[in-house]
């Protein structure tokens, strides 16, 4: 299966500028993990100490939220686009 990432412009140093790539996985935690194998660093950036997303960090599966899904066992299915969007705060 292939599917899209689209990276956020502060990450993109870690895909050697790039603003998308494309990697295999069935979920969220397989593109994951096939991201940082292919870029290394992802994983740090993106999995926390205790094996789910990090806080500050959102990831949209065609854009429905997987925080409102299975989380990283939201499927995705081929062809589809994962978007990385790091969390905004302010006030």
């Amino acid at each position: 299966m292939s599917v899209i990432v689209r990276i956020p412009t502060t990450l993109r140093p870690l895909a050697g500028g790039a603003s998308e790539v494309a990697v295999a996985g069935d979920n969220v935690r397989d593109v994951i993990t096939s991201l940082d194998a292919v870029h290394p660093g992802f994983m740090d950036r993106l999995i926390d100490e205790s094996g789910g997303l990090h806080r500050y960090v959102n990831v949209f599966v065609d854009d429905d939220d997987v925080r409102f899904a299975d989380g990283l066992a939201t499927p995705v299915p081929d062809g589809q686009t994962v978007a990385i969007v790091p969390a905004v705060a302010g006030g």
